[in-house]
């Protein structure tokens, strides 16, 4: 085996750069979500090299024990700056997506991941997730050993699909087999028989085609593009089952739904600078008083800021 790819020689410090690296230019997650990811897996890796008192190879990282990620956690709850159980969750997010990368890239497996589960955290108040949290509920669904790896991609798909282009779970499922190369752009109908033109990132295509290489049935043209265990039409219902287990594994409130990704498309794209016309396009609103209620999010936000910085609220 190359050095270079050698878990047995590869510090696990550089294996968290290759992460990065990763994240960075193959799944083009934000900077804010690398730089998060990143933060709490250096953290997890030095944790661990000062609980064994050595530095660690990639190799020695799957030895990990369901303890010492327990311990990692205490440690957290017990720093200078505490971390919220929300924020916990999210840290452990992190490294399960971090060692599901070791784990393909490697083959170093770390089984005590599946056996540790996130803090409870107090539902909050009905909101979109943020970009950490809509990266995060899409990766953690790698970490499903229920399901097959085809059944995990296709369900990474639907959440792309959902959050990447702000498609409606019935919209995301009426894809048929001949939509499966996702043109650019993607021409859907919507309520009310309203058609509309979505642009395709590339992010989604390649998750699209994730699931395609890994579909052990054949796809029908006129055949539904999602499909499910037994080769039928894969249910809203499913996408709903599954996304309850993912935000309960991460500790998201209940508002964490399929539609909140959705929701979340709107209000980041409003968040960056999109105008309120052009993203109701994208929607595909009939109306634009329907969009404008992502704005009293965004104001939401603006004003929680307001209050906590200015010296004179």
């Amino acid at each position: 085996m190359d050095d270079a790819l050698d878990p047995a020689k590869l510090s696990a410090t550089e294996v968290v750069g290759r992460w990065l690296e990763h994240l960075t230019h193959e799944r083009r997650a934000s900077p804010r979500t690398v730089e998060a990811y990143g933060f709490a897996a250096r953290r997890y890796v030095g944790f661990l090299q000062q609980h064994r008192g050595e530095a660690l190879t990639a190799l020695a990282l799957g030895s990990v024990s369901p303890a010492e990620v327990r311990a990692w956690m205490a440690g957290l709850r017990r720093s200078d700056r505490p971390l919220s159980p929300r924020s916990l969750s999210q840290a452990l997010s992190a490294v399960r997506t971090f060692h599901r990368f070791l784990d393909r890239r490697l083959g170093v497996a770390a089984d005590a991941l599946l056996l540790v589960k996130g803090p409870r955290v107090k539902p909050g108040a009905p909101r979109p997730v943020t970009e950490d949290q809509a990266f995060g509920l899409i990766a953690e669904a790698e970490f499903d050993i229920i399901r097959d790896d085809w059944e995990i991609a296709r369900d990474q798909a639907v959440l792309t699909l959902l959050y990447g282009c702000g498609l409606r779970i019935s919209e995301a499922l009426s894809l048929k087999g001949a939509d499966a190369d996702l043109p650019d752009p993607l021409r859907m109908i919507g309520k009310g028989g309203k058609v509309r033109l979505v642009p395709v990132l590339e992010q989604v295509r390649q998750a699209v085609a994730a699931y395609v290489a890994r579909l052990p049935f054949a796809l029908e043209r006129d055949g539904p593009l999602f499909l499910a265990k037994r080769g039928g039409a894969l249910s809203p219902r499913h996408v709903q089952a599954t996304v309850q287990g993912l935000r309960g594994r991460l500790g998201l409130p209940d508002s964490a739904t399929p539609h909140a990704l959705r929701h979340s498309f709107a209000t980041h794209l409003l968040g960056a600078g999109a105008d309120l016309r052009s993203i109701q396009e994208l929607l595909g609103h009939a109306s634009l008083s329907t969009t404008q209620r992502y704005t009293g999010v965004d104001a939401a936000t603006l004003l929680a800021a307001y209050g906590r910085a200015h010296p004179h609220a």
